[in-house]
This record gives C-alpha cells, sequence and structure tokens, in this order.
C-alpha cells in the first residue's frame, strides 16, 4: 500500500523501469510513491547500473533483522536538542546522504559527511561517529582521510587533546576552491597534451578545446566563490510576521468599498 514497506513485488517493477530507462520521478508514480522513497532504495542496493530486485529485498530484510535486535532490548532513538523528531531527523539524513551518493561521495563518505554536518557543533570525535554510525573506528579513519583529500572536512584537537573531525562554516567555498584547483591541473595537462600530440592534428585540436573550456569555467567558478563567499556567514532574515487585522475586518470588501 502507498507509503508502506516496499514489497518484493514493488522491488521488481523498479528493476523493471531501471530496465527500460524509466526515470525516479516515473517509477515512483507507478508505484504510487515518493521519488525519493525509489532514490533511496536504488542508491542503497547497487545504484541505477547494479540494482537487483532480490538481492535488494534480501539485504533489505537483513537490515531489519540488525535493527530489531537492539529494539528488543529497548533502546529508544537518541533524544534530539531543540525539540527536533527524531524520526524526521534521521529521514532527512537519510536523504541527505543518498543526494550526495549521486554527486559521487562514496556512501561512508557521505555518512560521515551528512552526520557532521547536522549536528549543532559541526565536529565530532572518531568514536562519537563510531557510535553513531555504527561502523568501526578503522572505517571512520578511512572516510575522514578520504573527506580531508577533498577539503571538505579538517581535524582539530580539543581541550582534552583529542582528535576531532570539523565541518567549518566556509565548507562549500573550500570546496569549490579545491575544485577550481582540480580544473587547473586538468587545464595544464590537456596544453601538455597538445604540444605532444602535434599542434593542428586533431586529437591536440580536441585537448586544446578541452582546456579553454575548462579554463573559463575554472575561472567563472573561483569568481562566483568569491562574491558569494559573504552568503555563508550571513544569518537569513527572519520572515515578518504580518500584524493581524483589527477584529470585524474580516467582512470588510477587497475593494474597501
Amino acid at each position: 500500500m502507498p507509503g508502506g514497506r516496499l514489497t518484493q513485488k514493488d522491488r521488481q517493477q523498479i528493476a523493471l523501469g531501471l530496465a527500460d530507462g524509466l526515470a525516479y520521478a516515473e517509477i515512483a508514480r507507478g508505484l504510487d510513491r515518493p521519488t525519493s522513497t525509489i532514490t533511496r532504495e536504488v542508491m542503497r542496493n547497487g545504484g541505477p547500473t547494479g540494482y537487483r530486485a532480490d538481492l535488494a529485498h534480501r539485504a533489505t530484510e537483513q537490515r531489519a533483522h540488525r535493527r530489531r535486535a537492539p529494539a528488543l532490548r529497548g533502546s529508544r532513538p537518541v533524544p534530539q536538542p531543540h525539540g527536533r523528531d527524531a524520526e524526521a531527523v534521521r529521514a532527512y539524513e537519510e536523504a541527505f546522504t543518498t543526494v550526495l551518493m549521486q554527486s559521487g561521495l562514496p556512501k561512508m563518505m557521505a555518512r560521515v559527511m551528512v552526520a557532521l554536518m547536522i549536528t549543532d557543533t559541526g565536529s565530532m570525535t572518531a568514536a562519537e561517529l563510531a557510535r553513531r554510525l555504527e561502523v568501526s573506528p578503522a572505517t571512520i579513519s578511512k572516510s575522514i582521510t578520504f573527506l580531508e583529500s577533498q577539503s571538505l572536512v579538517r581535524r582539530q584537537r580539543d581541550e582534552g587533546r583529542r582528535e576531532r573531525y570539523v565541518i567549518d562554516d566556509d565548507l562549500w567555498y573550500q570546496s569549490m576552491e579545491a575544485s577550481v584547483r582540480s580544473l587547473a591541473q586538468q587545464v595544464e595537462i590537456a596544453r601538455e597534451g597538445v604540444g605532444v600530440l602535434g599542434p593542428g592534428t586533431p586529437a591536440a585540436v580536441r585537448l586544446e578545446n578541452v582546456a579553454r573550456f575548462l579554463d573559463f569555467v575554472g575561472e567563472s567558478l573561483g569568481r562566483a566563490a568569491e562574491q558569494a563567499r559573504a552568503l555563508l556567514n550571513t544569518r537569513p532574515e527572519t520572515p515578518a510576521v504580518p500584524a493581524a487585522a483589527p477584529h470585524g475586518d474580516e467582512e470588510a470588501h477587497p475593494g474597501g468599498t
């Protein structure tokens, strides 16, 4: 039924839709489900090219079995600050992770990054991340090493000399800067190829066009990131609440007559 758990038949229909090249939204309409449900289902079970209905169904049952074990011992969702709904936060965390995975970030690295992003402090220790994500400290260390290489997190020592992993407020600016540097390297290697392959040859012309394109994109991206950087430290304005109409105005005519 709509809103319930996906059945094996649902998963077979998803697999058929992917084989036919349908978009997630179109598959979702056929099953009367939210597009986000289909997106999460596919991305956590092999992606659009590796999704298999029987394997996905079996993996889901195994995950459900693992989740039931602590629940039987009376465990409860971790209380959330600021009156947040724990289940809503958990669903949002999963959806955010899926979006990052679709952008190319490996699953575990995406989970670590989202966990850091949605904490109010913007930082956690390896032990805190391992407990939250229910993985080994070694897995956390590997993920952090990758995220550091992409300029997405940094390390710092707290007062207790413990190492903490930090998401900075200007994370996205730093990420854009790393992208600009990467593009500059690609421009350099493409233009090096022009000399190696011989100017004017078809391959060299192709590389020169690639270099020109990436050079333009890199310059534009760097300029836009610098101009937008101030937005990262700007608090959004709180919309003004309209004043209540005086008693009796409800019956007034739209034109005031």
